[in-house]
């Protein structure tokens, strides 16, 4: 594991103690937090931009083309 040190703002480190004792959990657990939710939206962007990169409006035509064109179920109806 690996220690970082970190410059905040008072108000900001305010804010996160506030929230962190709120939470029943540490500063240290409220940070951790924080980063792994902003590193998966970040790599789940990467992930699509890369997916998308993939694809083709040919691709995406041919696969519609395989769907069977039927009336949707009662429920399933506007």
């Amino acid at each position: 594991m690996s220690t970082l040190s970190l410059r905040l703002p008072d108000s900001l480190h305010d804010q996160i103690k506030k929230l962190a004792t709120e939470d029943g959990i540490s500063i240290n657990q409220f940070v951790v937090s924080a980063v792994a939710e902003k590193t998966s939206a970040f790599l789940t962007k990467s992930y699509l931009e890369n997916r998308g990169e993939l694809s083709s409006k040919s691709k995406f035509k041919k696969a519609l083309n395989k769907v069977p064109n039927s009336k949707p179920d009662e429920l399933d109806e506007l």
